[in-house]
This record gives C-alpha cells, sequence and structure tokens, in this order.
C-alpha cells in the first residue's frame, strides 16, 4: 500500500491554483509548445481516455436521464476494489458553497487496494453507490476514464489497473475551467459520450451568449444573431442545453450506444475489473 500523510489532500488543495494556471499558459506561445511537450506523455490520447457522463435534465431519449448512474454503476459493479477520497481538491480550492466538497473522487481496480487509508476510505459496492447517488443529487458531473496522473497523486502504481471517477462542478473543475486552453493533442484525450447529439433552434435562439459563456471548450460563438458549435471541440456534455433560458439546445442520446461504447472504450484503456 502507498503512503500518503492525512495532510496530503490539503496540500494538492493549496498547490491546486498551480494547476489552472498552468492550464491556461498552454494558450501562450512557445511557452504553451514547452509545455505540450513536457506534458503530452502523461495527457496524451494514447495514455488518457476521459468521458464526461451528463446529467442535465434536458436530455431526451430512452431514460437518458439516469445515463449518468447507468453508465458508472455498471463500473462500480464491475471493479474489483473501490476507494472514495475523502475530500475534493477541486472544490477545497475554491472554498465551493455551491457543491460538497466532501464527494470526493472515486478510485476503481485493484490499484484503488494501494490508496493509503489516511487520505481516502476503501468501501463496499453499496458504500461506493451510495456516493454515486450523493453525487448525481449535488449537481455533480462523472468524468470517467484513465487519468495516469492520479497514479502520481494516489501513490499508485501506474500498471493500468487504476479506474478514475470524478464528480466535477462547473465551478471549481481544474479540467472545466482549462480544457479549452488545451491543445488538441491533449484536449483530444476528453472522449465526447458517443450516440449524443447537439442541436441548435436558430429560430428560438435569442442571442443571449450564456452558452457561449458556459461552455468550457470554447466550441460555442456567436456570430451576429447565430450560435455556431465547433463539432471538433464540442465535448457533448450538455451544459449548455441546461444553462440555455429560451431552451433552445437539444440534446439527445442513444442511450445503448452510449453506454456500450463508453464501457468498451474504458475497458481497454484499464483493466479495472
Amino acid at each position: 500500500m502507498s503512503f500518503r500523510p492525512a495532510w496530503w489532500i490539503r496540500f494538492l488543495a493549496m498547490i491546486w491554483p498551480l494547476t489552472r494556471v498552468a492550464g491556461r499558459t498552454y494558450d501562450i506561445p512557445l511557452i504553451g509548445r514547452l509545455l505540450t511537450f513536457l506534458t503530452l506523455p502523461l495527457f496524451s490520447p494514447r495514455k488518457q481516455s476521459l468521458t464526461y457522463i451528463p446529467i442535465n435534465r434536458e436530455i431526451s431519449g430512452g431514460n437518458s436521464a439516469f445515463l449518468p448512474r447507468t453508465i458508472t454503476a455498471d463500473l462500480i459493479a464491475g471493479s474489483s476494489r473501490r476507494a472514495i477520497i475523502h475530500h475534493c481538491t477541486c472544490r477545497m480550492d475554491r472554498g465551493c458553497v455551491d457543491h460538497d466538497a466532501g464527494l470526493g473522487c472515486m478510485l476503481l481496480g485493484d490499484g484503488a487496494a494501494e490508496i493509503d487509508p489516511k487520505i481516502a476510505r476503501h468501501v463496499t459496492e453499496q458504500e461506493a453507490l451510495d456516493h454515486l447517488d450523493r453525487a448525481l443529487e449535488n449537481g455533480l458531473m462523472p468524468l470517467v476514464g484513465r487519468a495516469p496522473i492520479d497514479n502520481y497523486m494516489w501513490g499508485v502504481a501506474n500498471r493500468g489497473r487504476l479506474l478514475t471517477v470524478c464528480f466535477c462542478c462547473r465551478c471549481c473543475c481544474t479540467i472545466l475551467e482549462a480544457a479549452r486552453y488545451l491543445p488538441a493533442e491533449i484536449h483530444e484525450s476528453i472522449i465526447p459520450v458517443p450516440g449524443v447529439t447537439v442541436t441548435i433552434d436558430t429560430a428560438a435562439c435569442t442571442a443571449c451568449g450564456a452558452c457561449v459563456r458556459e461552455c468550457f471548450m470554447g466550441a460555442l460563438t456567436l456570430v451576429g444573431t447565430t450560435v455556431v458549435r465547433d463539432e471538433s471541440r464540442c465535448k457533448r456534455c450538455g451544459r449548455c442545453a441546461s444553462i440555455c433560458p429560451a431552451a433552445a439546445i437539444e440534446v439527445t442520446v442513444d442511450q445503448q450506444a452510449a453506454r456500450a461504447q463508453v464501457l468498451g472504450r474504458i475497458g481497454k484503456f484499464v483493466d479495472f475489473r
């Protein structure tokens, strides 16, 4: 088992602002190229594969409102071990008042057994499912997949046997804040949920710009009185539909395809069973 002192999470929360600063520097010429060169071995699509699972109730299509629970519950049920980090470092750093900082990341697979109990609690399948339900009720969006940086953060050997399940809020999540600045070589490791379609009703759109400001990838642009979506940048998280005051954005999902493909792709990247 790894060793991490009880103060480790608070230490991470103290230095966490550096992650957001670093994220923004990718957009700076020369510095950004150097940072890409240094970090690509860890964050490239060959090493990392992450997916945000949309939770907003505006999504339509075959019980799709339960998509985040269905997929995440399948991962929990199929995992060999489960550990829940005591606190979310992003929300601790920001002193979040809208979401519970105690709803920390969940780690699954044999690698989770190596996490020091001083920074995480090792739980049963039912306890993990209860944690998932509390996170969803709190409005948090699951981010699932393989994130090698977590091996180093939590002291787990990087053997491809640790599956990350983060519970993210738009106000504090480092990735949601910095992803628009990431170079394509890195942001392509954030994979959209398959089978999800985003449609903008230009007749209903009031050009208020709310969705443009909300999009963490900068995939939406206001051109005159029309919102234009960049398919290559959109991660189809559904946040734009949640925030649109005119209900001009519709998100639909083929739940069966989404579930099968997300679980299949994650299984190729990390052995968590």
